[in-house]
C-alpha cells in the first residue's frame, strides 16, 4: 500500500498535480518544504521531487507513525516483513482469544473475529520489538501497515467519529504491508504543536492546510490514535471514545487568531494556504471557523499574496451538501 491509501477528511491527493504546478509555477525557490499540518503526508510526498528538504508535522500519534515507516531511510529486512504478512494471513481467527480490540470494537467498527486479529497483531509487533526480533524502524512500517489494513475494512464512512449500524458488516480484515518510499530528500519528522514548532523552522515554502471547523482531528481518527498508543484507555459512549486530549484551536472558535499566530510567526519565503468553501455549510460541525476575508487579510498582512481557484468535488462522509465546491490556494509572496 503506497501512503496516499487510506481514507482521510480533507484528503489533498487528488489535487497534488495542481497544487504542484501552482506551487512551482509561482515560488522562485521550493528547495526547502515545511507541510505544517502534514495530515495524510501526500503533500511532502509528492513534493519529494522539486524538494531537497522536507519538514513534516502534525499532532496526531497515528500520524507521527505513518510518516516514520514511509519517510525514515533506514533498512528493513523485507524477507522478514514478508514472512510476518504471511504468519497473520495464516492465523486461524476463530481460534484466538478476546483482546482489547475485540471487547471494544468487535462486532461495532469490524467484524468479531477480525478485531480479535487486529488486537492480536498489535500484542505481537510489539511484543517482537521487546525481545529485538524486529528494529524499531520494521516495528513503524508493520505498525502503519496495520493502520492502513484495518482502515480498509472499518465499518465507517471513512472516519470514526461513529460506526455503521444497521447492515452486516461485509469487509473483512487482510494484513497487506505499505510500500516506504525510497528518496535522497532529508525529511525531518515532528508531532508537535504547529505554532510552537513555527518559531523553530525555516524554508522556502510553508505548506498549510489547518482543519478549519469543529470536527477534531483527534476525536475523528481516535481508534488509529488509540490502536497506536496501546495504552488501552477506558472507552466511553456508542462510539467507544477515549477520554479527550490533543484538542485542536483551529476547531473553536479561535481559529482566527491562532491562524493569525501561526502566520506572524512562520519563517519562510513563500506561505502556501490551501482552503475549501465550506463556510456557509448547512452543517454547523462542517462550518469553517475561519472565513475566507479573515485568511486573506491575515496573508495580506504578510506579504503579496495571489489567490488560485479549482472546482473540485470533495470527499464528504455526512449529510453536507458540497455544490459547488472549490478548493483555493492562496500563494503569499513574503514581504523580506
Amino acid at each position: 500500500m503506497k501512503i496516499n491509501n487510506r481514507r482521510y477528511t480533507g484528503s489533498k491527493y487528488k489535487l497534488m498535480p495542481w497544487i504542484k504546478k501552482m506551487i512551482v509555477e509561482n515560488c522562485d525557490c521550493h528547495e526547502s518544504l515545511f507541510d505544517v499540518f502534514g495530515g495524510t503526508g501526500v503533500v511532502s510526498a509528492s513534493l519529494l521531487d522539486i524538494t531537497k528538504s522536507t519538514v513534516i508535522n502534525d499532532f496526531l500519534f497515528s500520524n507521527q507513525i505513518i510518516y516514520k515507516a514511509f519517510f525514515t531511510q533506514k533498512k528493513i529486512d523485507n524477507k522478514k516483513m514478508n514472512e510476518y504478512s504471511r504468519k497473520y494471513e495464516e492465523i486461524n481467527k476463530k481460534e484466538l482469544k478476546d483482546n482489547y480490540v475485540s471487547i471494544n470494537y468487535g462486532d461495532k467498527y469490524f467484524k468479531n473475529e477480525d478485531a480479535k486479529l487486529i488486537g492480536y497483531i498489535r500484542e505481537d509487533i510489539l511484543k517482537d520489538l521487546k525481545k529485538k526480533k524486529i528494529t524499531e524502524h520494521e516495528y513503524d512500517v508493520l505498525l502503519a501497515s496495520l493502520l492502513y489494513s484495518l482502515d480498509r475494512c472499518a465499518n465507517t464512512v471513512g472516519h470514526y467519529e461513529a460506526f455503521i449500524k444497521g447492515k452486516a458488516i461485509r469487509t473483512e480484515f487482510k494484513f497487506d504491508l505499505i510500500e516506504p518510499i525510497i528518496t535522497t530528500n532529508k525529511v525531518k519528522i515532528f508531532r508537535e504543536d504547529s505554532n510552537m514548532l513555527a518559531k523553530k523552522i525555516c524554508a522556502d515554502v510553508a505548506f498549510i492546510d489547518p482543519p478549519y471547523n469543529s470536527r477534531q482531528y483527534s476525536r475523528f481518527y481516535h481508534l488509529l490514535e488509540t490502536i497506536t498508543k496501546w495504552d488501552k484507555p477506558e472507552l466511553y459512549g456508542v462510539a467507544m471514545k477515549p477520554p479527550e486530549e490533543n484538542m485542536s484551536s483551529y476547531c473553536r472558535n479561535s481559529a482566527p487568531e491562532a491562524f493569525a499566530d501561526l502566520i506572524k510567526n512562520i519563517n519562510a519565503k513563500y506561505i502556501v494556504v490551501t482552503y475549501n468553501n465550506t463556510y456557509d455549510s448547512k452543517s454547523s460541525s462542517s462550518r469553517n471557523k475561519i472565513s475566507l476575508e479573515e485568511i486573506k487579510n491575515i496573508l495580506e498582512g504578510k506579504g503579496t499574496t495571489k489567490v488560485f481557484k479549482k472546482s473540485y468535488h470533495r470527499f464528504n462522509a455526512g449529510k453536507t451538501d458540497a455544490v459547488d465546491h472549490k478548493e483555493m490556494l492562496f500563494i503569499t509572496k513574503v514581504n523580506q
